[in-house]
């Protein structure tokens, strides 16, 4: 069978939040919002679907901004999508939905609509905008009762990280259908995200806790262990395996980039990994990505390069986050930050 290859696509940077630890405004918060036009939407889906025609893989659209619904050519483009018959995702905010917005998106084969919550009510609203947190939990609601699965997502701080379980308390009750954390990447701006390994491993302890009482209790809410050193903590504690004959060079799992995922921003530009902010490797409006795919993105697979994930008997499987550690060391291979295996 053929495997999906992903495309996490910013149509636009328009945006109802400016959040504080957003990537696209980190380095200005005074920024112009940059979207694409349609003809350029037209051409990078088309690019998108020659790159996967190349490599005999089934495209999977991330569709994300920025808020995409507020790109003026938001329904022509998911039209697009329903014409070819192309599965997506939808990473926005919550504050313009409503039961029949919800209902269009799923008519268009929108199968998720992601949101997000960085803290309990105080937290997430100041880390986003006043009364953010009642109406993304409200919202909740509007996907379910479309037919799509609703998402939340947080992004993980030491400012925001012990309330990580009341956060998912409050999902859970809301009925999300998904939910997940990933670590916050430092990008330059002043948040404060030095959570130690010893303290990062032992959040991953209590959340495993709580998702297993959920799940005994017979919750519906798929809890998405998306941190690859969830990995590592399931090795650990004997819930992850090294499968039996598991090749030598081969990559099973861990970190996307270089395998089967790139990033499209609206001014064109790809990125192997949209939270590495040196990743660029090129620009749909005048790059073929098939060609770029087997030329610059090799860089991103030197996975011997790891200074300590290569010495690991998981690296086919986790290596942690390159992004986090890019932004912490400066150094894409260099070791995670937050992982705490000491590998002799």
């Amino acid at each position: 069978m053929k495997q999906y290859f992903s495309f996490q696509w910013h149509i636009t940077d328009e945006c109802d939040q400016r959040c504080k630890h957003c990537y696209i405004f980190s380095g200005d918060v005074c920024k112009k919002p940059d979207s694409m036009t349609w003809a350029q939407m037209e051409d990078t889906f088309y690019n998108c679907l020659d790159f996967c025609e190349v490599y005999g893989r089934l495209p999977y659209f991330y569709l994300t901004g920025g808020d995409p619904i507020l790109h003026p050519d938001f329904w022509r483009l998911l039209a697009l999508f329903k014409e070819h018959n192309v599965p997506f995702t939808i990473m926005g905010n919550p504050f313009h939905l409503n039961d029949q917005l919800c209902r269009e998106m799923k008519y268009y084969g929108c199968e998720k609509y992601q949101l997000s919550l960085d803290g309990l009510r105080e937290t997430h609203d100041w880390f986003r905008k006043p009364g953010s947190f009642d109406c993304t939990l409200e919202k909740i609601g509007c996907i379910n009762r479309s037919g799509m699965r609703s998402v939340i997502m947080t992004t993980v701080s030491k400012t925001n990280r012990m309330e990580v379980p009341g956060i998912i308390d409050a999902v859970v009750a809301a009925g999300v259908n998904v939910f997940a954390f990933s670590r916050y990447v430092p990008s330059g701006g002043d948040l404060d995200a030095s959570m130690t390994p010893q303290e990062y491993r032992e959040l991953l302890a209590v959340c495993d806790k709580k998702f297993k009482e959920y799940e005994a209790e017979g919750c519906q809410t798929y809890f998405n262990k998306k941190d690859h050193l969830w990995t590592l903590y399931e090795y650990e504690t004997g819930d992850f395996k090294i499968p039996e004959g598991a090749k030598e060079g081969m990559i099973y799992g861990g970190c996307n980039c270089g395998n089967c995922h790139i990033t499209i921003l609206p001014t064109g530009d790809v990125y192997a990994c949209r939270r590495v902010a040196e990743s660029r490797v090129g620009n749909v409006f005048c790059d073929r990505l098939a060609d770029v795919w087997i030329c610059e993105m090799e860089q991103y697979r030197e996975y011997d390069s790891f200074g300590k994930c290569s010495k690991c008997e998981l690296k086919a499987f986790c290596r942690g986050c390159p992004a986090v550690a890019k932004g912490t060391n400066g150094d894409f291979y260099e070791s995670d930050p937050q992982c705490w295996k000491e590998i002799i």
